[in-house]
């Protein structure tokens, strides 16, 4: 039977926290894959209506998803060299990331996106040391039946698992959760892709103005609302040195 720290790899360093985030548009200011969609695909326009059915309509977020990045047909590292020159990183995050480093604060990378993507734009945007540190649990990319990435309306994406989210990051938060004695546990996002994790740690922060604080407003989900990731830097610091509890924390959008 495999020990806890092989199952659940930010055990091992015995932390006394762990900071769960999503990637795109949370990480990063602009999310990779509506920049794709809005930029190379349908438009802003058929993705926001996207979004509003999952949001209020009870409509799976993977089938939004695919359907989404179904429009985008330019070869797949044509795309990932226009993502490299036009996402932009959270001012503040690599400050947060050197500071979680120093105080043995793993952070894993839960994105509803595509793992070269991200490993791609976390190596360009904070460096390859820091990016190596993250775990990073994502969706994947394939090629399409008898094609290269690389081929025009070549690439596809390959869901971490079967869920209506294509990767349900509940699954991968849920074994911390039930442990008896374990770190306090952190997640950052903001949007319709957060839906899965938004209940399962101790402290949820959201991001002002996105679909995750509509969402946890009308489901009376516990939060507090971040503008960058220097209001984190800040709450999360004062949590893991026990100025505050993470119930003083969660103080929603005030």
């Amino acid at each position: 039977m495999a020990s806890p720290t092989e199952s659940l790899p930010a055990l091992r360093t015995n932390p006394k926290a762990i900071f769960f985030t999503d990637f795109d548009g949370t990480i990063t200011l602009q999310d990779s894959n509506d920049w794709m969609t809005d930029n190379l695909g349908f438009g802003v326009e058929l993705r926001r209506q996207g979004n509003k059915d999952v949001l209020y309509n009870g409509r799976p977020f993977r089938d939004a998803f695919q359907e989404m990045l179904d429009s985008v047909t330019k070869p797949f590292d044509q795309c990932l060299e226009l993502l490299l020159q036009n996402v932009k990183l959270d001012p503040a995050f690599k400050d947060f990331a050197t500071w979680c480093r120093a105080n043995n604060v793993p952070i894993v990378v839960l994105s509803g996106g595509m793992q070269p993507v991200i490993r791609a734009l976390l190596a360009h945007l904070v460096g390859e040391e820091e990016a190596a540190a993250m775990q990073i649990v994502s969706n994947d990319v394939k090629a399409r039946p008898g094609k290269s990435i690389n081929d025009e309306n070549g690439w596809d994406i390959e869901y971490h698992d079967d869920s209506s989210f294509g990767h349900d990051k509940s699954l991968e938060i849920r074994p911390y959760a039930a442990l008896p004695e374990r770190p306090v546990m952190f997640y950052a996002g903001d949007g319709v892709s957060d839906l899965s994790a938004a209940k399962e740690t101790d402290l949820l922060f959201a991001k002002a103005g996105r679909d995750l604080v509509t969402y946890c407003e009308k489901e009376s989900v516990p939060f507090t609302v971040f503008n960058d990731f220097s209001d984190i830097h800040k709450i999360v610091a004062d949590v893991v040195d026990g100025k505050i509890s993470v119930q003083q924390a969660a103080t929603g959008t005030k």
